[in-house]
């Protein structure tokens, strides 16, 4: 089991729990055992482990015994009053000091059923998880049958090289002494993969600066690693177990793990905290674009009522209110949007990461414990579901970032300037993204196609994109269905030198004796849907500034197509 600091009663309870669970092994191994010897080596306990296994056990620059299993031993030494002689060497030597009884115990074995004929195990003080190593560009392995016929490179007497030969993998076996000779031969070319355990694959990697191999797989469970006997020393073993309690239930272990393994991992994090402030900042979006919503509606109501109280020319009138208080709305609205947006954007890829990197952890406590809940339900439901969470809510907040930035470029106040460069199919793409939530309620086939390498025009893209704007939106209320569709194209005529927009909807049609007067100021047939009849007026006044021409071509309850002409810049390409 690996611990990890928690600030839940259930994190504070574990180690409680653990040491009471090692207490009462401890109780029950001694039951009926008649007093024995530490050792049979006088009163020294002689402990074996690995020399190059870091950073569990390793021998240091003073070829001295370091790693967090020696100062666990030598923490355990000194709780319970005995004396250790650490030993390191290679560790298929080391297992057999230990069945020929040159040592008394090694402080680091994986547990597996088939070495538990042989041995006696503590309760672990580490969970470790075994992983497939490549060298880049390799396949990756998630089932053990795909390393048949490989040639696999594992340590001698190691675990891998148990597991592999107990259940007839069929992968051509390569044994080394350490872990470190594994991925040295695996970086210099030689054989497929190699199977070691995954922080001390990690670590050796990047010590050795081996550049060129990489975690391939981990098609292995977690394996519990503790203390290890012969069987039928549970005197000796029941020291080992009783110490490693003391030392869990004091904090010691845990500041030993932390040291020697918490720097290769991080903590977990609360989801329940986190899906709360999803959930405020999702509220606080819902109530902007409710205000949004309500000065819409009355921006709409006072365009009609000045529309029928003054008469004034269509194209000041709808751009001067337009710019006037969209653009109002939008500098109060688009920075308080921004700003958790900004939050979320700089936050989430970060909490991802840390959910990456703590899911080791969790599934740890999860093989041990059995399932948990967090944020409120069961860890084996949510280990699913987070990582698709966390993708939702950063695509989501790219949107709303587009979004505003579109509104704020859409309602800029500014003098007409039409000498910019200006890319047709960027102002068609704006536009469709503003009304985006218009279509989607109109229509479900949409098609929009746009012409690759077209040539720019002069003008404002800002006005020609309030006019793109206004022929969907047209073309969305001609439609009697949502099964109606809608198709949108951008090309070029090269004969005419002309750019060309065309929209085509499958709606209720145009009457022909109202086609001369589609231009005329206030002129609408939708005047009892609130309609003011300025926004085709304003279009053709627009498309007029920039030299080009709006042509209708309609048939009653069949349809009509709208196309938007504008001269092209010879010798530009969008």
């Amino acid at each position: 089991m690996i611990f990890a600091p928690s600030t839940s009663k259930r994190a504070l309870l574990s180690p409680l729990l653990l040491a009471l669970a090692s207490l009462v092994f401890v109780c029950l191994a001694t039951v009926g055992t008649p007093p024995a010897e530490a050792s049979g080596h006088g009163d020294t306990i002689r402990v074996g482990g690995d020399h190059n296994y870091p950073p569990y056990e390793f021998l240091n620059e003073n070829g001295e015994p370091d790693g967090y299993n020696t100062e666990l031993t030598l923490a355990i030494a000194e709780v319970m009053g005995i004396k250790v002689d650490i030993q390191l060497g290679g560790w298929d030597e080391m297992r057999h000091k230990l069945e020929t009884g040159e040592i008394d115990a090694l402080q680091g074995m994986v547990f597996s059923k088939a070495r538990a004929r042989d041995y006696d195990f503590s309760p672990a003080h580490a969970v470790v998880h075994q992983s497939v190593f490549a060298r880049k560009g390799s396949p990756t392995i998630s089932e053990l049958n795909e390393l048949k016929d490989k040639e696999v490179i594992v340590q001698n007497g190691g675990i891998m090289h148990d597991y592999l030969l107990q259940n007839n993998v069929g992968a051509n076996l390569i044994l080394v002494d350490t872990h470190a000779d594994a991925l040295r031969l695996l970086a210099s070319g030689q054989h497929d993969y190699a199977l070691v355990a995954n922080l001390p694959g990690l670590y050796t990697g990047k010590v050795l600066e081996l550049s060129n191999i990489i975690p391939a797989g981990k098609p292995f469970s977690a394996q519990f690693y503790g203390y290890s006997v012969l069987k039928g020393k549970q005197d000796l073993l029941a020291q080992f177990s009783e110490g490693l309690a003391i030392l869990k239930n004091t904090g010691r272990q845990q500041a030993l793990y932390d040291k020697w393994l918490g720097p290769l991992e991080y903590q977990g994090v609360s989801w329940k905290k986190l899906g709360m402030a999803a959930a405020f900042i999702s509220t606080l979006l819902l109530l902007i674009l409710s205000i949004i919503m309500f000065w819409n509606r009355a921006l709409s109501r006072e365009v009609t009522r000045r529309t029928q109280e003054q008469q004034l020319q269509q194209q000041q009138l709808i751009q001067a209110d337009k710019m006037t208080s969209l653009g109002i709305l939008v500098s109060g609205v688009a920075h308080e949007i921004n700003n958790p947006s900004s939050l979320l954007l700089l936050n989430l890829p970060i909490l991802k990461d840390v959910y990456q990197d703590a899911e080791d952890i969790l599934e740890a406590h999860y093989h041990e414990h059995g399932d948990f809940l967090i944020g409120g339900l069961e860890y084996s439901r949510m280990r699913d579901e987070i990582p698709p969470m966390l993708d939702d809510m950063l695509t989501g907040t790219h949107r709303i970032r587009r979004i505003v930035d579109d509104l704020r470029d859409f309602a800029r106040q500014e003098p007409t300037d039409l000498s910019e460069t200006v890319d047709l199919n960027d102002v068609v793409a704006t536009a469709i993204r503003l009304v985006d939530n218009t279509i989607s309620k109109s229509t479900q086939h949409f098609k929009v196609e746009y012409t690759d390498k077209l040539p720019c025009f002069e003008g404002n893209a800002q006005r020609i994109e309030q006019v793109v704007i206004n022929l969907i939106i047209n073309a969305c209320q001609a439609l009697e269905s949502t099964d109606n569709s809608i198709s949108v194209r951008t090309f070029y005529l090269a004969q005419e030198n002309m750019l060309k927009f065309e929209i085509c909807d499958q709606g209720r049609g145009i009457d022909p004796e109202h086609l001369p007067h589609l231009s005329d100021p206030f002129f609408t047939t939708k005047r009892e849907q609130g309609g003011t009849g300025l926004g085709l007026s304003v279009s053709f006044s627009i498309v007029q500034e920039h030299g080009g021409t709006l042509t209708y071509n309609s048939k009653l309850t069949q349809g009509t197509c709208v196309t938007l002409s504008l001269p092209a810049i010879k010798g530009t390409t969008s």
